[in-house]
């Protein structure tokens, strides 16, 4: 095995033990009120959130408003593709679904089954893009709209849906989406810069 798998798997392992540890109690009471409050971080809200927030400035007449709405919107949009493609591609075994039964599995493949859907979280990429081009707009807001992205992905792990590494992976394809998208807006507005 090469230095680079060793290491792969090595992380792959710590992985799971902090998952599942940070899991242990997941299915409480408390665990089950936190698993509602992150579902705000699913796609319907988020797009719902976002679509409310162009059409507000839009009717307002307000352009940062607007802005700030329309940008939130293209980049939950775009890291909803990528995590798609990403999920679609790999199959990762959800804690939860270990934690009833189901064999631990991470591997290439295509299974569409919510079981094998944990790698990345969507609901983390989702959020960061959103508070991120929130935070475009409104740069004060920035330690709030990060403090709730950051809780939207912090969630999963209790709550047993995702692993340490696709809460990253998440953040990451969240991140790197809002990313695409502002450079296509200054691209688009130079004379705005």
């Amino acid at each position: 095995m090469t230095k680079v798998k060793t290491a792969a798997k090595r992380l792959e392992k710590v992985d799971r033990k902090l998952t599942h540890k940070a899991s242990a109690k997941h299915d409480t009471p408390a665990m089950r009120a936190a698993a509602r409050v992150g579902e705000l971080a699913d796609q319907p809200p988020l797009i719902a959130l976002s679509a409310a927030t162009l059409a507000l400035g839009l009717i307002l007449r307000r352009r940062s408003v607007a802005e700030a709405g329309a940008r939130m919107l293209a980049s939950h949009l775009l890291a909803t593709a990528a995590k798609e493609v990403v999920k679609r591609s790999i199959d990762r075994t959800r804690p939860h679904s270990v934690k009833k039964g189901h064999d631990y599995k991470l591997a290439p493949g295509d299974d569409r089954s919510h079981h094998y859907s944990s790698f990345p979280s969507g609901h983390t990429a989702g959020a960061v893009a959103v508070a991120r081009a929130a935070a475009r707009v409104w740069p004060e807001r920035t330690p709030s709209l990060s403090l709730a992205a950051a809780s939207a992905g912090a969630i999963q792990l209790p709550i047993a849906k995702h692993y340490v590494g696709d809460v990253v992976a998440g953040a990451a394809i969240g991140l790197a989406s809002e990313w695409v998208v502002d450079a296509v807006v200054r691209a688009a507005t130079p004379d705005a810069q």
